[in-house]
């Protein structure tokens, strides 16, 4: 018998709507329903693609006794963290702060008032390496409350008292400005991997937002040490495990310094971050290798993630069936020598483990290898190589691995990951002449519109199959769409998207912001959790707080709106803060401040959209520049940039301002493309 899970549009509630557990939904039924019958609410919080999340599940949720020792003495809810980040991030704050350490499946026990008093990640059937069991857990978290109910309150008040104790001090007045820029940079040099790229040690994750401060400072500064290590790390990557060698596409991390043995989910956001850093890697050095992971990331994102709407899923799983029909993580990812002779035959095997580093001994689980590129850290080196041969054994292998049995896809649209896309794939169509992928990110943006935006251009966080979820956007949601829609009017010359763009800002204005220029995570007029979150750190995705401050830069260039600067200066106070402590932790902002530090360019092309001067305002590397083309009457309407800019001598012309000083308008794509350049001494001149 399903749950009330079974009405929910999360695909990761719908996967526990058949549990024993009587779950619910996070609502104020559920705490109600705890206070009538007097009992703690047990909180699970997960998502789809989290290995451990069904791990617990199979032992614990679908165990009948487990379940109905839950349903007695517990209201159970369960959580999906992608579509309420704000109640994932309220309870993780708490789980740290006890515990030291924070995680998926996250395990909360609360009052009926949401009041935290015990906490958890992932317990085990049976007690194992110093922790108790999910049973004795549930035993002893029913017997406090029922024979030490004042100290369960006692805590739970001292827990709720302590985080609403940490005020956040976002920075004091001022912006980054040169001095905190380059302590950031020592503070990068100093956890740079020089032997394998990236930064720190295991696991180790794909530093996206870090790599594109480094482009932006290396384009603004001409320091050469960060465009090394972003061309080496992104190098390394390229070559490594953690990246798709067959199908194109990243996995969320690598589990060992190398980057040999990913994480095998695929999460939407690192490709759409990652999609994007390559894409302005070549931009910066026209490496091949960049553009080829720009494209076939592009291609994986539009192939294995694109919903029939249009938006794009979250994510794929890591665990699929092996061969012998047993859930287990890789599977559909990892090849033994064995395999590659079952496909390709005796020669072409011996190829191609040398080639792909597959080895007797594998490189991954039971004899199994994850695929790498020669010249990756710790892969084969296969000497010359021919590439058709290459070619042929690729599109085998990859047509064998077509026959496995699929990961899971997750299959929920959120709208900050489209947004991330969107800016990839239309500035990658439009660095690489595809214009197919400019239409597959025009399709995304146009869902966000006609689904998560409404009549109220207030956004939803989340839809599935084309029904909006019930959850109200987040700042990252706000911010990310506007970039992406930024980033879309830029490459198609639609002024429709900074006007969309425009209505989503001055939401973050109204209802975002706070005193001295902080942000908050939720609306002034979300739900009242027991602490309203706040964080301004970049982890797997940029924070909401650097992406709005980003994309209100973006948006006071394209329109000469004084508030929307303002209130990115006074957003920039946190990574002035944070910029030179923990430079790995505020990439995103890092970058912003670039932008800020460069102007941004404001880069006017009277002209035709796709035309030579167009384009080579696309491919500015000054950072955070913004592009605004079109020509005819109309077109200082759809963008404030291109009013009273006239073309000389009836040529296509463009004009480069900064600071409120423009250099002299050009008809010469040359010209132009020296202004843009972004090193000192290509200042566009009074």
């Amino acid at each position: 018998m399903a749950n009330r899970l079974a009405q929910t549009t999360s695909p990761y509630l719908l996967q526990h709507a058949d549990n024993p557990v009587d779950w619910w939904p996070w609502s104020p039924e559920a705490f109600e329903e705890a206070r009538r019958r007097n009992v703690p609410v047990l909180l699970s919080v997960g998502y789809s693609s989290c290995h451990w999340c069904h791990v617990m599940a199979h032992e614990s949720f679908e165990d009948d006794v487990t379940a109905a020792y839950m349903n007695e003495h517990f209201v159970s809810v369960k959580v999906d963290r992608e579509e309420r980040p704000d109640v994932d991030a309220v309870y993780m704050e708490a789980v740290q702060a006890a515990t030291g350490h924070g995680g998926w499946p996250m395990t909360v026990f609360l009052t009926a008032d949401g009041e935290p008093f015990y906490f958890g990640t992932y317990f085990p059937p049976e007690a194992r390496h110093g922790s108790p069991s999910f049973r004795q857990v549930l035993e002893g978290v029913a017997a406090a409350w029922k024979d030490r109910r004042d100290e369960v309150a006692e805590v739970a008040g001292r827990i709720v008292a302590d985080l609403a104790g940490r005020s956040l001090v976002h920075g004091g007045d001022g912006v980054p400005g040169e001095s905190e820029v380059a302590q950031a940079l020592v503070g990068l040099t100093r956890e740079y991997d020089e032997q394998h790229g990236g930064f720190g040690g295991a696991p180790k994750f794909p530093p996206s937002m870090a790599v594109e401060f480094l482009l932006r400072h290396y384009a603004r500064t001409g320091a050469e040490g960060a465009l090394q290590m972003a061309a080496a790390t992104c190098g390394a990557m390229a070559r490594g495990g953690i990246y798709d060698q067959l199908g194109g596409g990243f996995a969320r991390y690598s589990v060992d310094r190398e980057w040999v043995v990913p994480h095998f989910e695929k999460m939407l956001y690192d490709n759409a971050l990652l999609c994007r850093v390559y894409a302005h890697l070549w931009r910066a050095t026209g490496s091949d290798e960049a553009r080829r992971i720009a494209l076939e990331t592009a291609d994986f994102m539009v192939r294995e993630l694109r919903t029939a709407e249009g938006g794009f899923a979250s994510a794929l799983d890591a665990d699929s069936e092996d061969a012998d029909g047993r859930h287990v993580e890789g599977a559909y990812y990892v090849w033994t020598p064995a395999q590659l002779r079952e496909v390709l035959g005796e020669d072409d095997a011996a190829f191609a483990a040398a080639y792909y580093g597959v080895t007797e001994e594998g490189t991954f689980e039971e004899g199994a290898s994850v695929l790498r590129l020669p010249g990756g850290t710790g892969a084969v080196d296969a000497g010359p190589v021919d590439a058709g041969r290459v070619a042929d054994v690729r599109a085998r292998l990859l047509a064998a691995r077509e026959q496995r049995p699929r990961p899971g896809r997750d299959d929920k649209v959120v709208a900050a990951w489209n947004g991330l896309a969107i800016a990839a794939l239309a500035e990658t169509g439009a660095y690489f002449d595809r214009p197919d992928l400019v239409e597959r990110a025009t399709e995304a943006a146009d869902l966000l519109v006609r689904v998560h935006l409404g009549e109220v251009a207030r956004l939803t966080r989340t839809s599935k199959d084309g029904r909006a979820g019930g959850n109200a956007g987040v700042l990252e949601d706000y911010g990310d769409v506007a970039e992406g829609f930024l980033a879309l009017a830029a490459v198609t010359g639609e002024g429709a998207w900074l006007e969309f763009a425009g209505f989503l800002l001055d939401v973050v204005l109204e209802q975002f912001t706070g005193e001295g220029g902080q942000l908050y995570d939720t609306a002034h007029d979300a739900e009242q959790l027991i602490r309203r979150p706040q964080d301004p750190t970049d982890s797997a995705t940029p924070s909401g707080w650097t992406a709005a401050a980003g994309a209100l830069l973006s948006y006071a260039a394209y329109t000469g709106s004084e508030p929307h600067r303002t209130a990115a200066e006074g957003a920039l106070g946190v990574v002035k803060a944070l910029g030179p402590r923990v430079p790995r932790f505020v990439g995103w902002g890092l970058a912003v401040a670039e932008a800020l530090l460069d102007g941004p360019r404001e880069v006017a092309v009277a002209g035709p959209v796709g035309g030579e001067l167009h384009r080579t305002a696309l491919l500015g590397r000054a950072p955070g520049a913004v592009v605004a083309a079109g020509e005819g009457p109309g077109a200082g309407a759809e963008f404030p940039l291109l009013v009273d800019r006239p073309l000389m001598g009836g040529e296509p012309t463009a004009y480069v301002c900064r600071h409120f000083v423009c250099s002299a308008p050009t008809t010469n794509a040359g010209e132009l493309a020296a202004a843009l350049a972004g090193r000192p001494g290509a200042d566009p001149a009074p």
